[in-house]
């Protein structure tokens, strides 16, 4: 759903969209996934991070890499459909940001990147 015109192009609204995992191979593989399936214009990701979280009636630590992925709102529900699919976690993190501003060019960037291919 377009949301506003930018340069008299509507620009449908950015989300950027994180998950986590616990190796670098398997972010590469949701990361890669998503971007050829075109769910994704493009995704990060970040070097490991230490979690804390609970899980199963105990407090966890571990490593985990960081993707976050540039999408639309438009491609959100079938984003989050490929990551469960592909995932190897229980309950993976799924969290969805919209953008609130971005250069034009990048939006539209990823808009074009990210839309369904007929």
């Amino acid at each position: 759903m377009p949301v506003r015109a930018v340069r008299g192009v509507f620009v449908t609204r950015a989300l950027t969209v994180l998950t986590t995992t616990d190796s670098a191979a398997k972010a590469e593989e949701l990361a890669r996934g998503a971007v050829e399936a075109r769910l994704a214009a493009c995704a990060q990701i970040s070097a490991p991070v230490t979690s804390v979280y609970h899980w199963r009636n105990a407090i966890e630590t571990s490593e985990e890499w960081q993707v976050l992925l540039k999408t639309t709102e438009d491609r959100y529900e079938a984003l989050e459909a490929h990551l469960l699919a592909h995932h190897d976690y229980d309950t993976p993190e799924i969290i969805a940001t919209p953008v609130v501003r971005g250069s034009a060019g990048y939006l539209a960037w990823i808009a074009a990147e990210s839309a369904e291919q007929a």
